[in-house]
């Protein structure tokens, strides 16, 4: 695995050893706590910023709001079972597949 895609396998890691943790000092856990609403907020939030600062053409900012949103993505997998590792086998069965191609086949499903 390249250091690249290492850093999620890493993140993940903690993202999960911190869902025990204490709210009032781990802002991983104070998610948790929260639930999934206020965690899929969150991803949405950040989504919209990462968007803002695209639009603005910002390559700094682009980087810091995609941190950010993929942090609080992998916060809502965890939350929800879901691990990277079943995230990169929809994109492998993705893979040589044409975009259009595939989401006209999600309406089969």
């Amino acid at each position: 695995m390249s250091e690249d895609l290492h850093i999620f396998a890493r993140l993940f890691a903690i993202v999960k050893s911190r869902r025990k943790g204490d709210p009032a000092t781990s802002y991983t856990a104070k998610l948790f706590a929260r639930g999934v609403p206020k965690i899929a907020q969150k991803v949405g939030e950040e989504a919209t910023e990462l968007v803002i600062e695209a639009v603005r053409g910002d390559k700094i900012k682009i980087r810091e709001e995609s941190a950010d949103l993929l942090y609080h993505l992998l916060v809502l997998w965890a939350a929800s079972g879901i691990t990277p590792d079943q995230v990169g086998k929809v994109l492998e069965k993705r893979l040589g597949q044409s975009g259009i191609a595939e989401k006209a086949g999600r309406g089969k499903r």
